[in-house]
């Protein structure tokens, strides 16, 4: 998907500089995008969304309605695409020249774009950007090779630390000393091995790029234009695994197509520990009700994963004013909140932190886990390059799981996995 999103960009601005749409034209008020936008909140600007109908039709409209009533000169035309083929749709409308004026790209979807000069610097647009935000949110829409950020942070998520307090306390742990660092998840691990014949497990998944990226490696080169995490910080984090695995902590299908999965063994009462978001026990509740009242959450280990949706802006767009304008309004703070009262998101701005919806617990496990989860957005960052494809990720996890099993030394693994990555970046 990458590699056709990179096909299709540089066809993008082929076919605007032959439609003649001016690509960096911010003749409406700005000065390219060296400057703030600004000038008169007026006209026409149009807003895409990625499935929000019909679920949230009413909570967008109202949005959009009470911004088009603060501004009473524009009128906003809303898009909502299906969430099937949404990235080729984007880049669909960026080849034909009809890129929304503020559309919801994710990082990954906005990289491209940003790529070939289509999205506007919001950071030097909008100088409250940086001030207004959480850092985490902003830095998503910071690329390396590229100065600027292109994209307000809409809407956030993350994931905690799940423990079956139950299985804990069965096999002669303490549910009220949990594991906070990887050698003691591997300690504990090893006490519920040997207090449990290995009838169940603490540890159920190998590592990935964000474990490594967790342990100060750095994925990618300063420039994004190279991979880069064959270090040996990284070979001595696997080399720490696969000793776990030989160990028996870890089950012997981990590393195998068959595994069920770490969250499926979590919900059968097999695995005690499970990483999810934090409204991870009402679905468990569904799944298995009489193991949601037993699982309390924790922080996740050292960073913690960032998930974001965010709202671009178009670079070539004819009413920059009223676009930002729209951006900053639906992503407010007043907004934001209101979004995440109907479903399980966080908001992404400074001023949402002393909101008591999302900082104080009803008192239910469930209630404690959305608080810790949201206390963590303050620290959380994207651990995984938006570079990093599916067929990058196939690799990756191939060379570990080899790594892991003894099948080549860690070293070996990585810098197999790196040179093929850094192949395919070059395709």
């Amino acid at each position: 998907m990458r590699r056709y999103w990179a096909r299709l960009a540089t066809a993008a601005v082929a076919t605007a500089a032959l439609a003649g749409c001016g690509l960096g034209d911010t003749s409406s008020s700005a000065s390219g995008d060296t400057a703030a936008v600004t000038g008169e909140v007026k006209g026409k600007v149009t807003f895409q969304t990625w499935a929000l109908k019909p679920k949230f039709t009413a909570y967008v409209q109202g949005v959009i309605d009470a911004f088009e009533k603060k501004y009473p000169g524009v009128h906003v035309e809303w898009l909502d695409q299906p969430g099937d083929g949404y990235a080729e749709k984007v880049l669909s409308q960026a080849a034909g020249g009809t890129l929304p004026d503020v559309v919801n790209l994710p990082p990954d979807f906005a990289l491209p774009l940003v790529k070939e000069s289509m999205l506007l610097d919001v950071g030097k647009a909008d100088p409250h950007l940086a001030e207004e935000y959480v850092a985490g949110g902003v830095d998503a829409y910071r690329f390396a090779g590229h100065d600027g950020a292109y994209g307000y942070p809409w809407y956030l998520n993350t994931d905690v630390n799940y423990w079956n307090t139950e299985l804990l306390g069965r096999y002669g742990l303490d549910p009220k000393h949990l594991p906070t660092s990887l050698d003691e998840l591997i300690a504990q691990a090893r006490t519920l091995k040997q207090k449990s014949g290995g009838a169940a497990y603490l540890m159920s998944r190998k590592p990935g790029l964000g474990d490594l990226a967790d342990a100060g490696v750095p994925i990618m080169a300063a420039d994004g234009r190279s991979f880069a995490f064959n270090t040996p910080k990284a070979a001595a984090l696997l080399d720490t695994y696969r000793d776990a695995f030989k160990e028996g902590l870890l089950p012997q299908d981990v590393l195998t197509d068959k595994y069920a999965g770490n969250a499926k063994l979590f919900t059968a009462g097999t695995a005690a520990w499970t990483t999810g978001g934090a409204n991870y026990i009402g679905g468990l509740a569904t799944d298995n009700p009489s193991l949601a009242p037993k699982t309390v959450a924790s922080p996740a280990f050292g960073t913690p994963p960032l998930y974001v949706q965010g709202l671009s802006v178009a670079r070539a767009g004819k009413n920059l004013p009223a676009a930002v304008a729209l951006a900053r309004w639906v992503t407010s703070a007043d907004n934001q909140a209101a979004f995440a009262h109907l479903t399980s998101i966080f908001p992404s701005t400074k001023a949402s932190g002393s909101d008591p919806f999302f900082a104080r617990s009803d008192g239910t496990n469930a209630g404690d886990a959305k608080v810790i989860a949201f206390r963590s957005l303050a620290d959380a960052k994207m651990l995984q390059p938006v570079q990093v494809d599916g067929a990058m990720s196939d690799i990756v996890n191939q060379q570990i799981a080899l790594a892991i099993s003894g099948g080549a030394t860690s070293q070996q693994a990585l810098d197999t996995a790196v040179a093929r990555c850094n192949q395919l970046l070059k395709d």
